[in-house]
């Protein structure tokens, strides 16, 4: 059971301000000096703090308050609370379904190249393994080398992208900082490049059917040629057609 009230000072104030108890009953309750109690009674100490009551929060009864006002010997008891909250346990690996087991060598594959930044206590956390394990995959020594493939964790579900992208984010201030001049090699032309007019136009034009220069065609000539077999007198093997 606990022995000392949720937040003292502020049951102070309570008590002070509302009932008629003596100082050492109040510092006695609050596990405070009595002469903080006093601090409090004249506005030295405490300035600022709310109130808290303590029959609104289940930790005194109005018949204990009452009983104490009317003998200044007695020493105000806290109540016990109605509902008991479990004790926290240590807590552990993540726990994995046994569906799920089989695709987490896969995840820290994926995580150990797209993350090398990432410590093997933050892996484990997320994915929910072992420390032999990750070093394993990590010198290719682990009995499914060869067979694995690196796979998303949120997407197997081992993990959420909230949970990733802080871990990531932890694990990014710890890098040292990049040398003064350094600068990474771009692997992509900047958007201003490849969004241009010129880009955009060399990109979705037709190559226009080519022909020899030197060559041009005479219409004239076309409409002559199409009059005079027009006007042809046939043969006489066309009879046989």
């Amino acid at each position: 059971m606990a022995t000392t009230p949720l937040m003292p000072k502020a049951t102070a104030v309570w008590l002070v301000d509302n009932t008629s108890l003596s100082f050492d009953q109040i510092a006695d309750f609050c596990k405070l000096h009595p002469l903080e109690v006093k601090a409090i009674a004249d506005g030295e100490a405490a300035q600022g703090i709310k109130g808290l009551d303590p029959v609104m929060t289940g930790q005194l009864t109005r018949e204990e308050i009452e009983k104490a006002q009317g003998n200044t010997g007695y020493r105000l008891k806290l109540q016990e609370p109605k509902t008991r909250v479990p004790e926290s346990k240590k807590k552990g690996p993540r726990y994995t379904p046994v569906s799920r087991r089989q695709d987490r060598p896969n995840a820290i594959l994926w995580l150990v190249r797209n993350h090398p930044e990432l410590k093997d206590s933050q892996i484990m956390r997320m994915v929910g393994t072992t420390k032999p394990t990750i070093l394993a995959i990590r010198e290719r020594t682990h009995w499914n080398s060869n067979n694995l493939t690196p796979m998303d964790p949120v997407t197997l579900g081992l993990c959420s992208q909230i949970e990733l992208d802080m871990e990531v984010e932890k694990a990014s201030k710890n890098l040292p900082p990049r040398p003064e001049g350094e600068h990474y090699e771009e692997t992509l032309l900047p958007v201003d490049e490849t969004t241009s007019e010129d880009a955009m136009a060399a990109a979705f034009a037709r190559p226009a059917p080519s022909q020899p220069k030197d060559e041009e065609i005479d219409a004239d000539a076309v409409f002559a040629k199409l009059n005079s077999l027009k006007g042809k007198p046939r043969d006489e093997d066309d009879d046989d057609y």
